[in-house]
């Protein structure tokens, strides 16, 4: 791919060289910046990978099928880790990243401890044996989020919210989770509601809070 062509692609997934509206292949964008070995496009690797992977159209699996050269499969694997290693220092949480990260090897973990260290000491790494400016890679990265969200903590607020929404359905039918957020929220009930709130959702709600309950619930996910 002619590289015009392949900074237009990344400014549509997120990383804004370029403007364009055409619709993507982000999982073959992705191979043609590995294989660019475009040092500003691999600073941009993390926003791309991101932006693929929230809308669901990025398979690691797919992107190494473009890589026909085992070298370039090598440095793909080391831009995914180098962007996961990112993600942790800036303290975000992707269920497909965990997925994503433990689908490598022991060395593959390895890699992406020596990134995480890197990035906390501010320092320069090495990827296919070219070296990079952390510092850049954070900016590409926290500059695009700050266009597309207030803040980086806003955007982590979204993820908290949706997960306490997940965890709220799945133990609470829709009336008593609407119940339970309008207690919350110190806001009146009716006699009704009042009443129902009592004789049911206060008993999940108590349960909930049992200390023992929590420390055992927590000890069976570790299993």
């Amino acid at each position: 791919m002619k590289k015009e062509n392949l900074l237009k692609q990344a400014a549509a997934l997120g990383f804004p060289l370029f403007k364009t509206e055409e619709d993507q292949n982000a999982n073959l964008t992705l191979a043609d910046m590995v294989k660019s070995m475009d040092l500003r496009l691999w600073e941009g690797f993390p926003v791309v990978l991101a932006t693929s992977a929230e809308k669901a159209i990025f398979n690691y699996d797919k992107v190494k099928w473009y890589l026909k050269k085992p070298f370039d499969k090598h440095y793909l694997a080391s831009l995914v880790l180098m962007s996961l290693a990112l993600y942790k220092f800036l303290n975000l949480k992707f269920l497909w990243a965990d997925k994503l990260y433990n689908s490598f090897s022991n060395d593959g973990k390895k890699e992406f401890a020596e990134f995480l260290t890197k990035f906390k000491k501010e320092s320069d790494f090495k990827v296919a044996g070219h070296s990079m400016s952390g510092q850049r890679v954070k900016s590409a990265f926290t500059q695009y989020f700050n266009k597309s969200q207030p803040n980086l903590s806003d955007l982590m607020s979204a993820k908290d919210e949706l997960g306490l929404e997940y965890a709220l359905s799945q133990v609470f039918s829709p009336k008593q989770k609407e119940l339970f957020l309008k207690k919350l929220k110190c806001e009146k009930l009716t006699k009704t509601e009042k009443e129902y709130f009592s004789r049911v959702v206060k008993k999940k709600v108590l349960a909930f809070a049992n200390a023992e309950l929590h420390r055992l619930s927590q000890k069976v996910l570790s299993f």
